[in-house]
């Protein structure tokens, strides 16, 4: 059977891997979480007035820095890498299952279990509705920036990785309101449609545009290696606005989190059986379709990662900035790296048991 590899000039160059600040992102963000209950508590006064900076349930300076947050990853989003997707199917025939017929509906599987029966006596029923809501907006919005360094840590196929965050990335501006919408009314909370796609509009098409015009201009102005180099300079700009929107999310939570710091735990819990069960099944599907280990180990982390900059921010909208499903989103950020680490870890000691890619291209 010939080999059906495809040859790229120049194959996209993924991240170098876990910098010192990505590495100890669960720790910064941890820290964020203290300065936000901190500040909270001393400064009540000037967190009322943030919150009270709303143009149609966009709070305003959550609004940039989610911008600060998304804008950078869409810049990374190469549409041209779409030619590709029929080259070698089985990957992304795998990560497309994985996250949009499988996990959105795990995730919320696990919440009701979680939060409408085994917690039930820990958490008032109207706020377990609200956690069970911010768990869903994080299970269906599959990840995009992280990927590439999960993607880089297994010496995964960047040009394959690269076409599976474009198709998503577009699938999701057509799937994500939707499927949300039909979780949501599953589970008896009323979905404000207008709010909803707005929300979409304004962190998934806005900035993927945005990012589109950006990458096309510089690519025209001095190659594929700009595109590198302002992805690096504004990098810290979408690090700052994650650790900014947690510290508001936390102040205005902390009256609540200091009442009852046992949520935090609670949150975790359902995060946890989530992803490393919806790793070990993407990895063992891979492993039973013979796909080679540098295509399974990132379909099987793309799955497993979330977009957690867009659910924080639909969060956000929908329910508002002290909401229990916020809260829920930022959990997901704190609980994610070290995941995912070990996750990595687990991959690269196990990549024996798929076929090298010369000798199965799929």
């Amino acid at each position: 059977m010939p080999d059906k590899t495809v040859a790229v000039e120049k194959p996209p160059q993924a991240a170098a891997g876990l910098g010192t600040f990505e590495r100890w992102l669960s720790l910064w963000v941890a820290l964020a979480i203290a300065a936000g209950l901190l500040f909270g508590n001393l400064f009540p006064s000037l967190f009322g007035a943030l919150a009270s900076l709303e143009i149609a349930s966009v709070n305003l300076p959550v609004a940039v820095l989610i911008w600060a947050m998304v804008y950078p990853m869409m810049v990374g989003v190469d549409f041209g890498a779409l030619r590709q997707v029929g080259d070698r199917p089985k990957g992304l025939v795998l990560t497309l299952a994985v996250n949009w017929l499988i996990k959105p509906f795990t995730m919320a599987a696990l919440g009701v279990l979680f939060f409408n029966y085994v917690f039930a006596d820990l958490i008032p029923p109207d706020d377990a509705r609200v956690y069970l809501a911010g768990l869903i907006l994080l299970g269906a919005a599959p990840c995009t920036a992280m990927v590439f360094v999960w993607s880089n840590l297994t010496r995964g196929d960047a040009t394959y990785t690269l076409v599976q965050v474009s198709v998503n990335d577009v699938i999701m501006v057509f799937a994500y309101a939707p499927i949300v919408a039909f979780l949501l009314g599953m589970t008896d909370i009323v979905v404000p449609w207008d709010t909803l796609l707005l929300s979409i509009g304004l962190y998934v098409v806005l900035p993927l545009l945005a990012g589109y015009v950006t990458r096309r201009r510089l690519v025209a102005l001095q190659g594929e290696a700009a595109v590198d180099r302002f992805k690096v300079r504004v990098q810290p700009f979408s690090m700052v606005g994650l650790l900014m929107t947690v510290v508001l999310l936390f102040g205005f939570q902390g009256e609540v989190i200091l009442d009852r710091p046992l949520i935090i735990a609670l949150i975790a819990v359902p995060l946890l059986i989530q992803s490393y069960g919806i790793f070990f099944v993407a990895y063992g599907a891979a492993r039973a379709w013979r796909i080679p280990f540098n295509i399974a180990a990132p379909c099987a982390l793309i799955g497993t990662s979330n977009f957690f900059e867009l659910s924080v921010a639909v969060a956000i909208s929908l329910f508002g900035l002290g909401s229990e499903a916020a809260l829920a989103t930022v959990v997901g950020v704190l609980v994610e790296v070290p995941v995912m680490l070990s996750l990595v870890a687990f991959a690269n000691r196990t990549k024996h048991w798929f076929p090298n890619e010369h000798r199965h291209p799929s």
